[in-house]
């Protein structure tokens, strides 16, 4: 690889995510200048420019885009493996990211109290998950697991254990005509124009979430999605647990008959099954 470096990439990522120095700076804690030399040196191995900079902007080349195309994943990987082979050696210890959608509920916290009882040497953190990209981070590497809604087919990530079957609400307006009512029916609920995830989340994920015949607004996170809700622009599909805690005067939830239950499910890239993503996935199963 001549003498190429982990950390002129893990500069060039992280340049490429930010588009300043600065901040790139500040991710590495090293100076800006730092950053300019060691993507100086990434830019002599590979012989041409990988970014367009000026005194207002920092921008990929056509060659950059290419670049960071191929090297994200395998650089996710290289960064798993070195991963696995850490936790193999230690033992369950460090720090467990685990991503959430929606609501961390009583399901998801029992299983990292379960979690804490048995490894008391390892940390855990929670990261809320932006509603329209249910899969980004596990993807990115900025979270080790993640519970998200069902379904998920995408090869590239391992479904494990599924939990909290609930009952699907619909959340409309406290003005809208069917706040009134105690259930509606699958085929009105198909009727009624539906918030939809916004992409990156895949059409097949965005339809489970929103499967009306009416087409609706596209949102990227839950908070959004309850605003326009409340003004009466459309009605959103939640599980029991995320009604609940977001209840409020000005949404009413009604429970839709039907339909499939909601369904969470934990998951992991396949490359970045750790030994402390297996202990959580045992702590999920015993808890769920």
């Amino acid at each position: 690889m001549g003498g190429l470096e982990a950390r002129e990439l893990e500069c060039f990522l992280i340049l490429a995510e930010e588009l300043h120095f600065g901040r790139t700076g500040e991710q590495l804690r090293v100076s800006q200048s730092r950053v300019s030399q060691l993507l100086r040196a990434l830019e002599r191995r590979v012989g041409a420019r990988l970014f367009t900079r000026t005194s207002r902007r920092v921008a990929l080349t056509p060659l950059g885009e290419r670049f960071l195309t191929r090297l994200r994943p395998a650089y996710a990987e290289l960064r798993a493996a070195v991963e696995d082979a850490r936790s193999a050696a230690r033992g369950v210890e460090g720090v467990l990211r685990i991503g959430f959608q929606g609501t961390a509920d009583d399901g998801l916290m029992a299983a990292l109290a379960a979690f804490r009882g048995a490894h008391p040497d390892c940390g855990t953190e929670i990261v809320e998950l932006p509603f329209s990209d249910p899969f980004g981070a596990v993807r990115a590497g900025t979270v080790d697991a993640a519970v998200v809604l069902l379904p998920v087919t995408e090869p590239d990530l391992v479904l494990g254990p599924r939990f909290a079957e609930q009952r699907q609400n619909v959340a409309v307006s406290a003005r809208h005509p069917l706040a009134s009512r105690t259930s509606l029916t699958a085929a009105e609920v198909f009727a009624t124009p539906l918030i939809t995830p916004a992409p990156p989340a895949p059409a097949y994920w965005r339809r489970a979430q929103a499967p009306s015949d009416l087409p609706g607004p596209t949102v990227r996170t839950l908070q959004e999605g309850l605003t326009l809700v409340a003004t009466g622009q459309a009605a959103m599909l939640l599980c029991g647990p995320t009604s609940e805690y977001h209840a409020r005067k000005d949404i009413a939830h009604v429970p839709a008959d039907g339909l499939p239950d909601s369904t969470l499910g934990l998951i992991w890239h396949r490359d970045g099954e750790t030994e402390r993503v297996r202990a959580f996935a045992r702590a999920v199963r015993e808890t769920g």
